[in-house]
């Protein structure tokens, strides 16, 4: 069945309806088919249930939508699979909300949907968690005060002309290796880069939230998931980028990296995750 074909079978399973093929029987089901759509209507309730719209204005529902997995289905949903279920589920769910907004303004402009594991679960089961505010709250951390070096008094010793140790101050570190990110405006423009330096050979990229650090934090880019790439170095000069966003990585010449996908990077390389250009330095 072709892509678009398939989409507009879930549809009608969704509705509850019968998908028809050209001999007026009923098209056949997996049993995948059927986790997905039970997946999708329990969105689609929940985005009924939080959707409102104020008076004389657009129509609001949460932009994220979390779907945790029982961990025998995140192992079933992974590779192509997992990436057909995520694209299906955003293709859908995207058009369902339009159609539930009516005629009002739809304020909502980016609807994501974001599958993880909860070992609780049991099999077959899921679960899922509506985020209507996806910025990450930052933790303010106030300024010490230097603390004033305690005077320790000399220990006695029998022998006055032993001498003192001396302790050398220690060199700070140098960083395994550094980023340059830089934002591209909605104009093409490019906003000044900045040059992150990292202490350690792998790290973490994405958007972030209160539950879920990353390292390197990309913000103000919905299309940007919580935890959407993963930078490790594994030689002088030799990297790799592995995709674990819905939307994929862009590489120099506009080779993409979908979702699960790793691929070598080296400094100097051009590396677009949504609004950001990042380069290793």
């Amino acid at each position: 069945m072709r892509v678009q074909g398939w989409v507009e079978s879930l549809r009608k399973w969704i509705d509850g309806e019968e998908d028809l093929d050209e001999k007026g029987e009923p098209r056949p089901r997996s049993k995948w088919d059927d986790f997905l759509v039970a997946i999708a209507r329990e969105v689609e309730e929940t985005m009924q249930r939080e959707m409102f719209t104020p008076p004389g204005g657009p129509t609001y529902v949460p932009r994220e939508y979390i779907v945790f997995l029982s961990p025998d289905a995140d192992a079933e949903w992974q590779g192509e699979k997992r990436e057909g279920l995520e694209r299906g589920l955003h293709h859908v769910l995207s058009e369902r909300a339009g159609e539930l907004a009516g005629e009002n303004e739809f304020q909502t402009r980016t609807l994501t949907v974001e599958l993880r594991v909860d070992p609780a679960l049991e099999k077959e089961r899921f679960r899922v968690q509506h985020v209507w505010d996806t910025e990450a709250q930052k933790t303010m951390v106030k300024p010490r005060k230097r603390a004033e070096p305690v005077q320790v008094a000399p220990a006695a010793s029998s022998d006055q002309t032993d001498e003192a140790t001396i302790v050398r101050p220690r060199k700070s570190a140098a960083p395994a290796f550094s980023v340059e990110v830089r934002r591209i405006t909605a104009n093409d423009e490019a906003l000044p880069p900045d040059v992150r330096p990292f202490f350690k050979d792998e790290i973490s990229i994405g958007r972030g939230s209160s539950q879920l650090s990353v390292d390197l934090k990309l913000e103000g880019d919905l299309e940007v998931s919580r935890q959407h790439a993963a930078l490790k170095k594994i030689a002088e000069g030799e990297f790799t980028i592995t995709c674990k966003g819905a939307n994929p990585i862009v590489l120099d010449g506009g080779r993409e990296v979908a979702a699960n996908e790793s691929t070598g990077v080296k400094p100097g390389d051009k590396i677009v995750i949504c609004s950001f250009e990042l380069v290793i330095v």
